[in-house]
């Protein structure tokens, strides 16, 4: 039998195929079996989420799904659990705090609008026609945004292989001009990052009040250059790096952070401030840093890169391209200083690039239920290193097209949430009594639910009750 989980209806269709199997002695089939015109609701975790069982295959639910098996018009009351008027009363029935969750008696406390019966299928056939329509346009609106978003993966991946500003550097060796390459200035970066370390540790030593010993210099960490034996021939100028050799350093939070939230303060950087590729502000925790080397050592400044390390939205970057008075970063993301805050906004594009950074750290991601990265696997990631003249370049062109793509992405976002928007109000619309008229001659709801409570009340109808059963057992071994 097909084993019905939450996950399988949170997009209110079913695909069977990726619904996994379980074993249900046959004396108890019956009692789970899913049959046509079943109504499942999520009880936790996703909770409110509902499907109407169509056509089903030979399949029983999970214990974290509710099945109702309406006495009404199916599609009439599958149709209202996605009214806002629903939704609003599952966010005041809900209970838990780690996991959400409903149980069927207070699901059966929410009151329904009911309509007569013949104004139910007027209702149905009238939702049906005017939503088939708006899912049309959405579904038109939600492949223009999967080009897009295939259309600027393009062009990242032009940008880092070095196709997009080929024709730049081909005008360039035609002037003869002398121009500094991408080696040079991983050299120019490499000196850098090493005086920076000294000047630290001298500071250290003056600090304690101690004499610099002799051959100090020598504890450097020298950065790993990437192994370059199977990397791809690069475009004439650009080099090989590390992010390890191009960076100061890459730290991340650390946990006990919790002791120190606030009302006001520091801003504290989560990951889902990250999960867009760019910096969001627009919910934010605050907190009191301590007053030792946590706080110094996760201090964002600017130009800085912050990435996700854990979580669904692992791999997640973004450029901290205005001032910070005061900001940390939490134990789910990493923050990666460059040498050179000239090269920021490029690793930033190199790291949101599938065919670059993003796809070396989502093949490096580790754990099935919670991926995750650690900080060697971010140092480790091998960068195409351009010129310094021909750094700008890129960018400029790259900015120049992308900006055109956000606008239409802006446009499409925003037609999206009309759509959902206007699906509210016709659903609102319906089960007010405004989407249809109504006809003198239909039988009266209120006799409709007379009759309704009264073959409830007959035993001969007892199974056709909406009621919690007991659930078969965890799924041991394909149906056949």
């Amino acid at each position: 039998m097909h084993f019905l989980r939450t996950t399988d209806i949170t997009s209110g269709l079913i695909d069977w195929s990726t619904v996994p199997w379980c074993f249900v002695p046959e004396a108890d089939i019956e009692k789970y079996r899913l049959h046509n015109g079943d109504v499942v609701i999520s009880r936790a975790g996703s909770v409110g989420f509902s499907c109407l069982i169509y056509a089903p295959q030979r399949s029983v639910f999970a214990s974290y799904l509710i099945r109702f098996r309406p006495v009404i018009d199916a599609k009439y009351f599958s149709y209202f659990l996605h009214t806002p008027a629903y939704w609003e009363a599952i966010g005041a029935q809900s209970l838990g705090i780690a996991v959400q969750n409903v149980n069927a008696s207070r699901l059966s406390e929410i009151p329904l609008p009911l309509a007569p019966s013949n104004e139910q299928a007027r209702i149905v056939e009238k939702l049906e026609e005017l939503l088939s329509d708006l899912d049309a346009g959405v579904a038109e609106l939600r492949a223009a945004q999967h080009k897009l978003a295939q259309y600027r993966q393009s062009l990242l991946k032009a940008a880092v292989e070095g196709a997009l500003t080929a024709d730049w550097r081909a005008a360039r060796a035609q002037s003869g001009e002398p121009e500094e390459t991408g080696a040079t200035l991983l050299q120019r970066i490499l000196t850098d990052r090493r005086t920076r370390w000294e000047t630290k540790q001298l500071a250290k030593f003056a600090e304690q009040g101690k004499t610099p010993p002799k051959g100090w210099q020598s504890k450097y960490p020298e950065p790993v250059a990437p192994d370059t034996a199977d990397l791809p021939v690069l475009p004439e100028g650009w080099v090989w790096a590390s992010v390890d050799q191009l960076t100061e350093f890459v730290t991340s939070g650390s946990r006990g952070w919790a002791d120190y939230y606030a009302d006001r303060g520091a801003t504290f950087i989560r990951s889902h401030n990250i999960n867009k590729d760019w910096l969001d502000l627009s919910d934010t925790a605050f907190v009191d840093p301590p007053k030792n080397s946590e706080g110094a050592r996760t201090r964002i400044k600017r130009n800085d890169l912050l990435l996700t390390i854990t979580g669904a939205n692992v791999g997640k970057s973004a450029w901290v391209n205005v001032e910070l008075e005061e900001a940390y970063v939490s134990q789910h993301v990493a923050l990666i200083r460059p040498v050179e805050s000239d090269i920021s906004a490029y690793l930033h594009l190199f790291l949101t690039c599938k065919a670059g950074g993003r796809g070396q750290l989502d093949r490096e991601a580790y754990g099935a239920g919670k991926p995750g990265l650690n900080l060697q696997q971010i140092l480790s990631v091998v960068v195409p290193l351009p010129s310094p003249r021909e750094l700008p370049e890129l960018l400029s062109a790259v900015a120049s097209i992308i900006d055109a793509a956000t606008t239409q992405e802006t446009s499409i976002a925003h037609a999206l949430q009309q759509s959902a928007a206007q699906r509210k109000n016709i659903l609102k619309a319906a089960f007010a009594g405004q989407l249809v008229p109504q006809d003198p001659s239909d039988e009266p709801a209120s006799a409709l639910l007379e009759r309704i409570c009264a073959e409830r009340d007959n035993p001969k109808h007892a199974s056709t009750r909406s009621r919690r059963t007991k659930q078969p057992k965890r799924p041991v071994e394909p149906d056949a």
